[in-house]
């Protein structure tokens, strides 16, 4: 069963694919892609079912589905099929016809690596489908073939590639230290670094993972090593900032989580944790002063997102099972608010014609429906009760202040304050502000495609932080035992 699903979940956007390149029709690659992502969303929730007692490996071991893969896929899956939807009524408006079939095929290309990097079990091969990822998401990013967002693609694809680099090296010398423990050749899976890295001289192994921390990292869009995500985010047509932090994020953070993993129980454990707290705390003190300082709107909505990374990277820090599954939850809450943010951003831009917040004003009259979903999801991604992300962001506290690393909480708490007053200050403007001479919005066709995906991730949201579904719990222990090992 678990084979099947697998089968459907990469076949559904490799139809997808075929269809956008092969036949070149506009409304077919629309179709064909919000098709592959529906799909790929109904397969992810059984293909965790299945995997939650024990994980599915294929293809001669390079294959293995388990419980944290397949959380990311849910994730991922999510993501894609609200930004195809969205996309199929945002993209119309910028009269490119004859590009979309093009636009779609990456769109779905883009998803296919994610998902593929999620199931990967060796871990070069690992590697190898993240930087596929940056491949095919760089002419994403760029597709608008505007000087903007040229110059975004390739600060994205030079950034993250060299930060990928630092990863392979990682990898390479993980390799190395475990050959004086498996001998000079063997199967490079997971599970064979978990065997090995307890023997690992202490130096090669702490070495190793910080190499991967901040190559993955890089990708994660952790700071500092972050400045490719501020200009790719806010230059990407909207759908695909959405899979950038909703979807790409996460499956940036699987490596960082696959390899702590591997090192917990070692002897560098305590330091691995402490580094991943470092770069969390300091990912979330570098967006709270950009974000108290930005004009413009999309990359308003980028550092938030590497404020949330920063957010997951303290839960993975903290460890225990609170830890880990308040990351795990907020991963799946940013996934959905994020998505909410972009999809109202790109609704704003269109509208009045520009990026910047100064010239985004009386929202309500824009957008009486879609400009509340957008303000209440402001409300929730700044970390506000009753929504998503204040429920993992108070489990994430909790952890921490139950740890040794009661220092990271505080500064949480006061950087969130900053967080929550700096970014609703700048919806206060857009929504509330009247100026002397207001750009005037234009009216945008298409608002079905462009509202469903919107109330489609504010639901979740609101319903995600009134009720923490037990069955969700119960995935998250499951994991968090895999990452682990029980200690911790």
């Amino acid at each position: 069963m678990t084979q099947s699903l697998l089968i459907l979940l990469f076949a559904a956007p490799l139809a997808a694919i075929a269809l956008s390149f092969g036949i070149r029709s506009s409304r077919l690659a629309e179709y064909a892609t919000v098709t592959a992502a529906i799909v790929d969303l109904l397969v992810s929730v059984p293909l965790l079912i299945h995997v939650l007692t024990a994980p599915a490996i294929f293809a001669h071991s390079y294959i293995q589905v388990d419980p944290l893969g397949a959380w990311v896929i849910l994730c991922i899956a999510l993501v894609y099929m609200l930004s195809s939807i969205y996309a199929v009524g945002y993209m119309r408006l910028l009269d490119e016809d004859g590009r979309l079939p093009l636009f779609y095929g990456l769109f779905s290309g883009f998803a296919f690596t994610m998902l593929a990097a999620c199931v990967m079990n060796n871990v070069g091969v690992f590697w190898i489908a993240i930087e596929l990822t940056t491949l095919i998401s760089t002419f994403l990013v760029g597709f608008e073939r505007e000087a903007e967002s040229t110059e975004a693609a390739w600060k994205y694809i030079v950034v993250v590639s060299g930060g990928i680099s630092l990863a392979l090296l990682g990898t390479v010398l993980f390799y190395w230290g475990g050959s004086f423990v498996l001998g000079p050749h063997y199967a490079m899976t997971w599970a064979a670094l978990h065997k090995a890295a307890p023997a690992v001289y202490a130096p090669l192994l702490l070495v190793s993972f910080l190499l991967v921390l901040v190559g993955y990292g890089t990708k994660a869009g952790l700071a500092p090593m972050h400045t490719w995500l501020p200009d790719a985010h806010s230059e990407s047509p909207a759908p695909v900032s959405a899979m950038l932090s909703g979807a790409l994020l996460n499956a940036s953070m699987l490596g960082i989580a696959r390899f702590l993993s591997v090192v917990n129980g070692t002897s560098i454990s305590g330091f691995a944790h402490s580094a991943v707290v470092g770069f969390g705390i300091f990912s979330f003190v570098i967006a709270a002063f950009f974000i108290v300082r930005q004009t413009g709107i999309k990359r308003l909505m980028a550092y938030s997102s590497v404020e949330h990374i920063g957010v997951q990277a303290l839960g993975l820090g903290f460890g225990g099972v609170l830890g880990i599954a308040g990351a795990l939850y907020h991963m799946l809450n940013h996934s959905l608010n994020k998505s909410l943010m972009f999809f109202g951003a790109g609704n704003a831009m269109r509208a009045y014609g520009s990026k910047e917040i100064t010239d985004i004003r009386s929202v309500l009259r824009t957008f009486p429906v879609t400009g509340i979903l957008w303000l209440l999801g402001a409300v929730g991604i700044a970390g506000a009760p009753p929504f998503a992300l204040f429920l993992s962001e108070f489990t994430i506290l909790r952890a921490g202040i139950a740890g040794p690393y009661r220092w990271a909480a505080v500064l949480f708490v006061i950087f969130l304050i900053v967080v929550f007053i700096g970014f609703l200050s700048h919806f206060r403007a857009m929504y509330f502000d009247e100026t002397e001479n207001p750009a005037v919005p234009r009216v945008l066709p298409g608002l079905i495609w462009r509202a469903l995906p919107m109330w489609l991730s504010f639901l979740p949201v609101l319903i995600l932080g009134l009720w923490w579904p037990h069955a969700l719990w119960s995935v998250f222990t499951t994991i968090s035992t895999q990452i682990t090992g029980g200690a911790r």
